[in-house]
């Protein structure tokens, strides 16, 4: 339980942290952003492994970088 605590404690400080990366583009943010909230949900989802956390974060970051796509210079 501690070891779950910790990891969301982290995940959450590496969240509130995004808000420093002002020069970041749109794509960029939604993808930090995405790895982020896959990170915490992969975690919960797998009580809080290491595999489950990272598998998370990646699948997050993908899916927030095609989130932040723009379309417009396609």
């Amino acid at each position: 339980m501690n070891r779950m605590i910790l990891c969301i404690g982290a995940c959450a400080a590496a969240a509130l942290s995004i808000g420093a990366c002002s020069d970041m583009s749109h794509r960029d943010r939604d993808t930090v952003a995405g790895a982020a909230i896959g990170g915490i949900a992969g975690s919960a989802l797998t009580g809080g492994s290491v595999g489950g956390t990272v598998g998370g974060a990646v699948v997050g970051g993908v899916v927030g970088n095609q989130v932040g796509r723009d379309d417009r210079y396609h």
